[in-house]
């Protein structure tokens, strides 16, 4: 073309191929030229090429008739179909515990993470599973959170899990790679790359009318793409295998025509009240409108049924403020009606817009009588124009990387072109370390991985820095952490003591430290699967072992002796021990600050260990013998220690083994005195006395009371009587 300014396009449609010439002259468009082709067989699905021959072929013929009148053309743009988007949910995680804070190259790359998510999980529905066999064409923040929690912004954030969740589109590049084999083999360059969506709205939904609730319905042969735009943006596309030729088959089967004669008597049906039509038999009929559409109403209701609950499910369950019907298949009769009864919206919120609705475009005549099937033709011709999508070609890791420039690219979306693996560019953290500290499982992390290093051009980037056709990127994982490794101390942050007085002597006690059993230093390294056991002595005991006091318990021991193989506990020889002031036992629990005394115990002699035990040693009583007081006694109780009788005397250790022998209590006899006292015969004596108790004559064996009083009266010799 002489005129730079002029622009060709085409739409590659399911069922035809439409060839546009427009030329922008002050701000408005004209249409030079138009050529529409129908595939000689069926060449196209779902807006996908399947036989790029066939396709090249339309394309061809549609170049060489334009170029007849308008001189060579070597560039042309195209749009990729609006139903081969594939859009996904997809959320990340980070764990951020005892990281620094958040920077803005740790959101991008969990953003990213994200997208590698959603295009793993795009790639999991399909066929091949190659989640690189996708393009990126774009990405929204649906929110941010910081433990649950959302948050507006994670830079600058702390906490102990972060988390993104994105809406992500994806094109196939099977798509954009059989458009461009088809262009190249009608020696056809692209130009630039629209979507058929996209198109269709720039023309008839500007940004102005974005912050609207309205849904665009490209209904053509094989499929119906629909579009959401609200907020001030396009917020979803979809597409139902439902068109045009679903009609036209209900025409076709109805009244048994050729597929071809039954799509003429579709678009008949648009402009005339009566349809004269042949069916295979080669009978001819003249069928009104109202007959036909009557006959095919349920294929009518079909479709406006699929559009209404894909629009629904894009819209999040409620029906959009208004619908906008463009493509060939608008023209289904009743449809916009139908459509508006399934969404529950009034009749003229759905209507069908044709190129009279398109803004700053001068119409000819021959042009003009064309309606809606040429929105998108001319929408991608302006789109390519206003909005040019590109090629870039990039090297990452020496491999060469094409991307679809619909944004402004960065070194992430090369990294998400190259399939790298954006959750395994940062170092792995050191191995943890899982210890068992007094019966608690603790977990000791090691150090946190190290970025990916990042070169673009040779100089360190940016994951968000832009690239230009031709950068070289090189992408290096991070370093990996390294394993955990801590001191005791530092695990432990303060080893728990305590400080008690003894006898007025102050001392400290620390807690003891045990590894794997062994008593070890607070500087002693952790190690994975440690039992680590903190031990500080939990009674009076324990405390003074720990001290090195144990000696002073012995004295406090409970004093118990044997007699006779009975056990008996004498506490009143026993040592105590006060906590506080109070009687405390030795298996009693202490506190810091605690104040002891310990009091020795004592050993008793014999005699007290009778008197304690209740043990009469000896009997005794007083008497008068010839006028002096005598206490006259006799043992009736003997201990005996390893055989040997022990005196009154005698110490009695702690623990001994006595034999108590106890004899029968027998009274007293006169003749016991003479144990007592010494008898002395006066001189003038003779051998002959008499004794006396109490004034009365008395015998040796006379039993004796205590108070009786004794004498000896001597006879005197026979001498002194004469």
């Amino acid at each position: 073309m002489n005129n730079e300014a002029a622009i060709f396009a085409l739409d590659i449609g399911t069922r035809s191929v439409v060839g546009v010439i427009l030329q922008e002259k002050d701000g408005s468009y004209q249409i030079l030229d138009m050529i529409m082709k129908e595939h000689d067989e069926r060449a196209m699905l779902d807006g996908q090429i399947h036989d790029v021959l066939a396709v090249a072929k339309v394309i061809g013929e549609i170049k060489e008739e334009l170029e007849k009148k308008h001189g060579p053309l070597k560039r042309v743009s195209v749009a990729a179909a609006g139903r081969a988007l594939k859009t996904e949910r997809a959320s990340a995680t980070l764990h951020i515990a005892g990281k620094p804070m958040m920077t803005k190259e740790d959101v991008i790359h969990l953003e990213l993470t994200a997208v590698q998510y959603a295009q793993a999980k795009l790639a999991a529905r399909q066929a091949e599973g190659e989640s690189h066999h996708y393009y990126c064409v774009g990405y929204s923040v649906i929110d941010y959170k910081i433990d649950g929690e959302t948050i507006g912004s994670l830079i600058d954030q702390q906490g102990t899990e972060a988390a993104v969740e994105v809406i992500a589109t994806f094109l196939p590049k099977l798509v954009v790679e059989s458009l461009l084999a088809a262009l190249q083999r009608a020696q056809l360059e692209m130009e630039a790359l629209t979507l058929e969506p996209i198109a269709a709205i720039n023309v008839l939904i500007p940004p102005t009318m974005r912050r609207l609730n309205v849904a665009l319905v490209d209904i053509g042969a094989g499929t119906s793409d629909i579009a959401i735009t609200d907020l001030g943006t396009v917020t979803a596309y979809g597409m139902v295998p439902i068109a045009g030729d679903e009609i036209t088959e209900a025409i076709s089967d109805h009244y048994l025509l050729d597929f071809p004669l039954a799509e003429k008597a579709k678009r008949e049906l648009s402009l005339k009240k009566t349809v004269t039509i042949t069916d295979i038999l080669g009978f001819e009929t003249e069928v009104t409108r109202e007959e036909m559409i009557a006959a095919i109403s349920g294929a009518i209701d079909k479709l406006a049924h699929a559009i209404s609950q894909e629009i629904l499910l894009l819209n999040n369950g409620k029906p959009p403020k208004a619908v906008m019907l463009v493509g060939g298949g608008s023209l289904t009769p009743e449809l916009p009606k139908r459509l508006a009864e399934k969404l529950k919206l009034p009749e003229n919120r759905v209507a069908i817009r044709g190129i009279d609705a398109i803004q700053k475009l001068e119409l000819t005549p021959e042009i003009a009588r064309h309606g809606p099937e040429l929105v998108t033709p001319i929408g991608i011709a302006i789109a390519a124009k206003q909005n040019p999508v590109q090629y870039i070609s990039v090297f990452v890791n020496g491999q060469i990387i094409r991307l679809f420039d619909m944004k402004r690219l960065t070194v992430g979306d090369c990294l998400l072109a190259a399939g790298i693996p954006f959750n395994k560019l940062y170092g792995k953290p050191g191995l943890a370390s899982v210890v068992t500290l007094n019966g608690q499982t603790v977990t000791l992390p090691g150090t946190y991985g190290k970025p990916p290093i990042i070169l673009k051009n040779g100089v360190s980037s940016s994951l968000d820095e832009e690239v230009n056709d031709g950068d070289q990127i090189a992408v290096k994982k991070g370093e990996d952490g390294e394993p955990a490794s801590v001191q005791l101390k530092d695990l432990l942050d303060e080893i728990p003591s305590k400080k008690i007085t003894i006898n007025d002597k102050q001392y400290e006690i620390k807690a003891a430290i045990y590894q794997n059993g062994h008593p070890v230093s607070p500087e002693a390294l952790v190690h994975d699967r440690d039992i680590i056991v903190i031990k500080m002595p939990e009674t009076i005991e324990q405390a003074l072992k720990k001290l090195n006091l144990s000696h002073l318990l012995d004295e406090t021991k409970p004093f118990i002796v044997q007699i006779n193989r009975f056990v008996i506990e004498l506490k009143s020889f026993s040592g105590k021990l006060y906590r506080n002031g109070i009687e405390a036992k030795p298996d009693s629990p202490f506190a810091d600050g605690d104040r002891f005394e310990i009091i020795n115990g004592t050993k008793p002699t014999i005699q007290q260990l009778a008197e304690a035990t209740n043990v009469r040693l000896t009997y005794s009583i007083p008497i008068i013998f010839n006028g002096e007081h005598i206490t006259l006694s006799k043992n009736v109780a003997e201990f005996y220690k390893e055989g040997q009788l022990l005196k009154e005397d005698d110490f009695v250790e702690n623990g001994a083994t006595l034999e108590l022998i106890e004899k029968k209590i027998e009274p007293f006899i006169f003749q016991d005195i003479f144990s007592y006292v010494q008898i002395n015969i006066p001189p003038a004596a003779s051998a002959n006395f008499t004794l006396l108790k109490n004034g009365e004559p008395a015998a040796f064996y006379e039993p004796l009371a205590p108070g009786d009083e004794l004498q000896i009266v001597w006879h005197a010799t026979n001498a002194e009587t004469k």
